[in-house]
C-alpha cells in the first residue's frame, strides 16, 4: 500500500492512500480538520468530512500530473511507469507544484 503526507503550505494536512484492492483514500489529519483556520485541500475535499474515498485517483491530484513529453521524461528519470498516476505523483509533487498542495512520499 503507497500513501503520500499531503501538506497544504507547511501544515501536514493528511494522508493519500492507494488501496491494494483498488481506489484510494485520503484522510485529513485530526488536527488540521479540526482547525477551522486552515482551508481545505481543495474545493472538491472539503473539511465536511475527515474521510473521502474514490475508485480512481482524485481529480485535484490527478490535476497535478504533467502530460506528454513531461510526463515522459519525468517517469524515465525517476523510473516510474508512465501510466502510474500515483507512483508519478508521488515521485514529483513533493515540490515546484502548482498551489499551495504538496504530496510526499511516506515511507514505511
Amino acid at each position: 500500500m503507497r500513501q503520500g503526507i499531503v501538506y497544504v503550505g507547511t501544515y501536514y494536512a493528511g494522508i493519500l492512500t492507494e488501496n491494494p484492492g483498488g481506489g484510494y483514500t485520503f484522510t485529513y489529519d485530526e488536527a488540521y480538520y479540526s482547525n477551522p483556520s486552515l482551508p481545505a485541500v481543495s474545493l472538491t475535499l472539503p473539511k465536511k468530512q475527515r474521510v473521502y474515498e474514490s475508485p480512481v485517483l482524485f481529480p485535484f491530484f490527478a490535476n497535478m500530473l504533467s502530460e506528454g513529453a513531461n510526463r515522459e521524461v519525468q517517469s524515465k528519470y525517476h523510473r516510474v511507469d508512465a501510466e502510474d498516476d500515483f507512483g508519478i505523483l508521488l515521485a514529483t509533487a513533493d515540490c515546484d507544484t502548482p498551489g499551495a498542495v504538496t504530496v510526499k512520499r511516506k515511507e514505511d
